[in-house]
């Protein structure tokens, strides 16, 4: 769901915003730029979700391992 917002910038900004955004992306550019600020909780608990699926970081490692034989044959 989304809310709507009222935010107060400096002129400059908003007419910086709408020159290079584009009047129609701006909510989305600015959503973009605060989310990693305030879902932190969010990302860690889904990391941490993540980690206690054992099939899925037994297929991560077996994963990992395979490709370092792709590159043990390399130039350097």
């Amino acid at each position: 769901m989304q809310k709507k917002l009222t935010i107060t910038v400096d002129e400059q900004v908003y007419r910086g915003l709408h020159r290079v955004i584009g009047r129609r992306r701006i909510s989305k550019f600015i959503e973009s730029l605060v989310r990693p600020h305030v879902m932190q909780d969010e990302l860690l608990a889904a990391y941490e979700e993540m980690a206690h699926d054992e099939v899925r970081e037994t297929e991560a490692l077996d994963w990992a391992e395979s490709t370092i034989e792709d590159i043990a044959d390399e130039a350097r």
